[in-house]
């Protein structure tokens, strides 16, 4: 049988670009059956989440995001192995109705069979995670940029996100529909319902830049589950605490100082934040309100690894400060770039920090392991230009704060 020529992820760029036309059309397909399973306000979510799925597009922290969001998605709706028939069907109409390429019926076959293995990988990811928070939306009513290249944004969601600080959660904006990262709140729960949420645009990024510099008041974002990424304050117990946070790993860490302020308990918590420099230094303003607030059980250490100008005790790298900042029986949690984890794992336990102490937030560095998502004889309708449909269908989701991209 002819190769077919067409490009998958062009298609599905194609469709995205007036996603809320597709994700409408997508919609009305299944409603014109009598299949009426997703509430039509969450159709443009669904719809781009699960068409990036399909394509297998994105960083290996992105492609499973959108793996969480539509594995809750999934439960939520209740969907069962028959259902995915008239998803596949409808998908696969939508794409021919607004991808504008020639479509031909292997093509057609091809997004079906996609769509079909997607949603069973979405029914394992769903009973993986089992029931609790749903994605929602919600506006962005403040936007600070705090920082060259970084901003503040603060959401209200549409309902009240059920997270605990150190958790992270996938975040999209509907400029790049289905393009999902993960942020952690930089607070612990409010009782107006706000997050925070601390991005810095990568420069070889499309996800962050785009949150950084064009998202303003009023827009809305798409929030997926909170997930346990390594940072929970239950897993040291009643120790005192050290925090080494580096660049926006901040974030998740005042969020868990922010519930050690609302708790009963007084331990001691040493907060060590890394910059290059002072002018790196996003969030100043925030450090000193927790200082003044919290001085009593809260002490926090500046490290500039690239400032000669800081004072003596505040040069060197954050986990060097941290380390001489650091006493028997602390719990060490460390959140920062995939680098500075990737430090951490090897400088701490050389250094006498036990394994039971030591929490480390999770990255994404490895890559996903491939599974082939056609056989042989399949694969023999599709070009070689169409990308490998290569997410995992193992049970390693491990999200992780940050923007891969």
């Amino acid at each position: 049988m002819a190769a077919v020529m067409t490009d998958p992820a062009r298609q599905v760029a194609l469709v995205l670009s007036v996603h809320e036309r597709a994700a409408n059309h997508f919609w009305s397909f299944m409603e014109d059956r009598s299949v009426r399973l997703l509430p039509q306000q969450f159709a443009p979510m669904f719809f781009s989440t699960l068409g990036q799925v399909v394509t297998g597009r994105g960083d290996p922290a992105g492609r499973r995001a959108a793996l969480v969001v539509l594995g809750r998605m999934h439960r939520r709706l209740g969907l069962h192995p028959y259902h995915g028939t008239v998803v596949a069907a409808a998908m696969a109409d939508t794409v021919r109705q607004f991808s504008s390429v020639s479509w031909e019926p292997a093509v057609a076959s091809w997004w079906e069979r996609g769509c079909r293995r997607a949603l069973h990988l979405a029914g394992r990811v769903a009973a993986a995670l089992g029931d609790g928070p749903q994605a929602t939306v919600g506006e962005v009513v403040v936007r600070d940029a705090t920082a060259d290249g970084v901003a503040v944004l603060t959401v209200r969601p549409m309902r009240r996100l059920r997270y605990l600080p150190g958790q992270a959660m996938p975040v999209c904006t509907p400029r790049l529909p289905g393009q999902w990262r993960w942020y952690s709140p930089a607070n612990a729960p409010r009782p107006d319902g706000t997050v925070e949420l601390h991005i810095r645009a990568l420069p070889d990024g499309v996800v962050s830049p785009t949150l950084v510099e064009r998202v303003v008041p009023g827009e809305l974002l798409w929030l997926g589950p909170a997930i346990d990424v390594g940072l929970s304050l239950e897993a040291a117990g009643d120790a005192d605490l050290l925090l080494a946070a580096g660049g926006t790993g901040f974030a998740p860490m005042r969020a868990l100082v922010e519930q050690v302020a609302a708790s009963r308990s007084r331990r001691r918590v040493t907060l060590v934040v890394g910059a290059r420099a002072l002018s790196h230094l996003y969030d100043a303003v925030a450090l000193t309100k927790l200082r003044q607030a919290h001085g009593d059980w809260l002490t926090v250490v500046l490290a500039f690894s690239d400032d000669l100008d800081a004072e003596p005790a505040a040069q060197g790298d954050v986990l060097t400060l941290a380390l001489h900042h650091y006493e028997e029986g602390q719990g060490f949690y460390v959140c920062g770039p995939p680098g500075l984890i990737d430090a951490a794992r090897l400088r701490l336990p050389t250094a006498g920090i036990k394994s039971d102490s030591l929490h480390l937030a999770r990255t994404f560095q490895p890559a996903i392991d491939p599974v082939p998502w056609m056989s042989h004889e399949q694969a023999v309708c599709v070009d070689e230009s169409w990308p490998a449909l290569d997410i995992s269908e193992g049970n390693g989701i491990h999200p992780a704060r940050g923007d891969a991209t």
